[in-house]
């Protein structure tokens, strides 16, 4: 049984250090994701949630648990604290095991408009791409780009047409969590 533990806990460490080593030690657990808890020792504890709309999941024993905008570290220290009154000195471990909550969205004039994961760093041309690239009569020149801001949504226009033809004035921009491109 000791061995079982052992080979699992060398998976989960495994899975950290490739998450870590993909989405840096500053990822922000978001709404949707999937976490996988492990408490050493303790299967009954141990678990894969979604993280739900609120932000929180829920474990046995310590019931809802803030999750959504802490990382993976900051979840695994709460999460030993509450575990602390149950099990003496618990080892936690925390994995994202599938990013949901970063997302982008294409619209208008693309061959398959619709909502795309951000799993990785991508740009705008890229995501065009993503949604089946540019539809017939799409104006390649006057790409908008909402951004969230403090005060609403940013607007960014963007001239893609002299992205492609290797112009001046045109930037491929880098995408964040919750951008929506436009393409009229």
């Amino acid at each position: 049984m000791r061995r079982k533990w052992d080979y699992t806990l060398m998976v989960f460490l495994l899975f950290f250090s490739l998450f870590a080593f993909c989405y840096g030690e500053d990822y922000r657990i978001g709404a949707e994701d999937v976490i996988e808890v492990a408490v050493w020792k303790e299967p009954d504890f141990s678990r894969e949630v979604l993280v739900r709309p609120d932000g929180k999941i829920s474990l046995p024993v310590i019931g809802d648990i803030q999750a959504e905008g802490l990382t993976p570290e900051a979840l695994t220290k709460d999460l030993q604290e509450a575990f602390a009154k149950y099990v003496k000195t618990p080892k936690v471990s925390v994995i994202v095991s599938a990013i949901n909550s970063r997302k982008i969205y294409v619209l208008g004039r693309v061959r398959t408009p619709g909502v795309f994961p951000l799993r990785s760093e991508m740009t705008l041309l890229q995501a065009i791409a993503r949604a089946g690239g540019f539809a017939e009569w799409a104006k390649k020149g006057d790409i908008i780009l909402l951004r969230k801001a403090e005060k609403g949504d940013q607007r960014i226009e963007v001239d893609l047409k002299n992205v492609i033809q290797g112009k001046e004035g045109g930037e491929d921009v880098p995408l964040q969590p919750g951008d929506k491109i436009i393409v009229p």
